[in-house]
């Protein structure tokens, strides 16, 4: 099978020796050059031919965001991982990148001293990424046997008995690769009056997510925040998951509190879709919506089979619309989704699922 070939476009020569040695260490996967600028990247792009370019956000002469407009324009399909730091600056110019067309990010190690640990954490992110997004990585998806259920067909259209019994209570949102382009379309989309507190867990590091609350509040007729920890949840406003805390909710008599915490990572997430979905279907039970969106991995399966044991329903992107159809993936093909759809209709069908679960509780109570 032909080497994944790798163009690294960096202007430090510390990270570019990072790169290349990360990536080096797999054998699918070859340097094809390496740039310190962005005109260099783009003088031999013809020559070196890569599958996927890493490209730095911070460059001298070119920017990071300059670089990728212009690969952008004569590779529109070319895979392209920014590199950012851990920074303010950093979450700033990546959440610029991804609006640009970048396909994702990986954060460059915060302590490069620690050189086994950084080339470690560079390979855990990096890796599997340029796999995927080469469309050369080994089947994500195990037999449906080993998830526990059988395949099921996908369905498409909405169930409306599952409505009538249940007035919906909250929604809460998976989302990973792919995330924030996804987020921005979708929730700007939802009413400023929406019934329901709506909770999102984006596998994002710290900072990023603050700056990914603010975006999306800038854009956003909801009310949009990165949860604190201890809030009482309201109706009409989206709580972001922080960066490496766990967000889950807990029922306090009549009110239910977020709760944040930096327990274990699941699916080598922090925070995990799977710890925010359990917690929804303990508090809520059936009056859970589970939305699960773009993303590479599994995290939110186990999340999904509580919500649906415990009577809620459950929402998938599809493949078509999904950067990545690997968590969405993973939950249709254990056949836990009532509904597949694409992302220009998620908005209309969380609307419809809530506005109908509460009008057929309305209309219950009035007829009692």
């Amino acid at each position: 099978m032909r080497k994944i070939r790798v163009l690294i476009v960096d202007d430090s020569v510390v990270a570019r020796r990072l790169l290349t040695d990360a990536l080096s260490a797999d054998p699918a996967i070859e340097i094809a050059d390496i740039a310190a600028t962005g005109r260099v990247a783009l003088a031999k792009m013809p020559f070196c031919n890569p599958d996927l370019v890493t490209l730095d956000v911070d460059m001298p002469e070119m920017s990071g965001l300059e670089t990728l407009a212009a690969l952008r324009k004569e590779y529109p399909n070319l895979p392209i991982l920014m590199v950012s730091n851990l920074t303010e600056h950093g979450a700033v110019v990546t959440l610029d990148a991804l609006s640009l067309g970048a396909t994702d990010y990986v954060t460059k190690p915060a302590d490069v001293r620690n050189r086994d640990a950084a080339l470690a954490k560079l390979r855990e992110d990096l890796i599997p990424k340029v796999k995927t997004f080469c469309r050369m990585a080994e089947d994500i998806f195990p037999p449906a046997q080993e998830l526990g259920r059988t395949s099921a067909a996908v369905p498409t259209a909405v169930d409306l008995s599952l409505l009538d019994s249940s007035r919906l209570e909250v929604v809460v949102i998976g989302i990973s690769t792919g995330g924030p382009n996804a987020l921005a379309e979708i929730l700007p989309l939802l009413p400023k009056d929406f019934p329901v507190p709506l909770l999102v867990v984006q596998h994002m590091p710290p900072i990023f997510t603050k700056f990914l609350a603010d975006r999306l509040a800038s854009k956003c007729r909801m009310a949009v925040s990165e949860a604190s920890g201890g809030e009482i949840l309201e109706a009409g406003h989206v709580y972001i998951a922080p960066g490496d805390h766990h967000m889950a909710v807990e029922r306090e008599g009549g009110a239910v509190r977020l709760r944040l915490n930096k327990d274990s990572p699941e699916n080598s997430c922090r925070p995990s879709v799977d710890v925010l979905f359990r917690s929804a279907a303990k508090a809520y039970g059936g009056r859970t919506l589970a939305v699960i969106m773009t993303g590479m991995g599994q995290d939110g399966l186990r999340g999904c089979e509580r919500v649906k044991e415990g009577g809620g329903q459950i929402v998938a992107q599809d493949e078509a619309s999904s950067v990545v159809w690997g968590m969405p993936g993973f939950v249709v093909r254990a056949g836990l989704a009532e509904r597949v759809c694409p992302l220009s209709q998620l908005p209309m069908e969380i609307l419809r699922r809530v506005r109908m679960g509460r009008a057929a509780a309305v209309a219950g109570e009035g007829a009692g």
